[in-house]
């Protein structure tokens, strides 16, 4: 399991850092080597501090508590959607709203705002108002989804955040360390390692990169709360049944398969009669005419037998 590991995160470029001019003092301990002007991660490194957030993230699941996936850089947001999703926690993956966590009852209550907004566009309640308002509802709806979609499942502050980037994340790790959450980052090397709990060295601007950690990061969401895990098998089954088609539809279009080739053969069958029942139908037309002659020939033999007798007559009277 640990080649598999390391060859994964060689292949995906974790090792990758920035350039030499960018970099941050404190990181030296996780570098490992200068290439080219660009600074190689040591992954040794990587894996020491992956490790260690997987153990930390298992024990958390493992209560039932809460792990926030923060990630809104463009490379980021797709991967954190789809992966916390997954596992089925909270995320952030396009707008870091202030006071997210600080100020957590009242970001709560706009999630009422939007299901009111949800119920409203799912009925026919909203043609009854303006052209105006409409476009208005509708863009305030669009807003909120973006922002606050992520958070509906979050009822509690969580006892963990991951964040990608915690230099484009700072404001969620200021506020993470203000209410004393534990926090996880994926650091390069321009980042201060110092302000995250448990730093993961590697490349945060890679997509590759950022899927490898997340899914690690994911599966020990998964292996810690066994909840979550039986939710995805279930919505996994779902679905592959709706992608398959239901049994008895299967079975009507199999049987309309098999009745389809006894059709074509009783019609075919109705073809090859036709031709026999035409010559039947001509040799009958043909045995007419010699009928008819027969009856001819019949009725002239008729008329020569009933002469002889009357010529037989005329000679006794003679």
């Amino acid at each position: 399991m640990a080649k598999s590991m390391v060859q994964s995160l060689i292949e995906s470029g974790v090792h990758y850092g920035h350039r030499c001019s960018r970099w941050n003092p404190k990181m030296a301990p996780y570098i490992y080597a200068r290439k080219n002007q660009i600074h190689i991660i040591d992954i040794r490194e990587t894996i020491r501090g992956l490790l260690r957030a997987k153990k930390y993230i298992t024990q958390v699941a493992s209560k039932g508590s809460l792990v926030l996936i923060v990630g809104t850089k463009r490379q980021a947001s797709g991967t954190v959607e789809r992966e916390a999703q997954r596992c089925g926690m909270p995320f952030v993956s396009q707008r870091w709203l202030g006071g997210a966590l600080t100020n957590f009852r009242t970001v709560r209550s706009r999630l009422g705002r939007l299901e009111e907004l949800e119920e409203l566009r799912s009925g026919d309640q909203l043609d009854q108002y303006s052209k105006k308002m409409q476009s208005s509802l509708n863009r305030e709806y669009r807003k909120m989804y973006r922002n606050l979609n992520g958070l509906r499942s979050m009822n509690r502050l969580p006892e963990c955040v991951v964040v990608i980037d915690p230099n484009k994340e700072k404001n969620a790790i200021r506020e993470a360390r203000k209410l004393g959450i534990a926090t996880i980052a994926l650091i390069d090397s321009d980042c201060d390692p110092d302000t995250v709990d448990l730093p993961i060295p590697g490349n945060d601007d890679g997509i590759r990169s950022i899927e490898v950690i997340l899914q690690h990061i994911s599966e020990a969401v998964l292996t810690g709360n066994p909840q979550a895990a039986v939710a995805q098998q279930e919505t996994a089954a779902e679905q592959a049944a709706a992608a398959k088609p239901p049994v008895a539809v299967v079975t009507e279009a199999a049987a309309e398969a098999t009745e389809e080739p006894a059709a074509a053969e009783e019609a075919t069958e109705e073809t090859a009669e036709e031709p026999a029942a035409t010559e039947e139908a001509t040799e009958e037309t043909a045995e007419e005419p010699a009928a008819a002659e027969e009856a001819v020939e019949e009725t002239a033999a008729a008329e020569e037998t009933a002469e002889e007798p009357s010529e037989e007559g005329t000679e006794e009277a003679s």
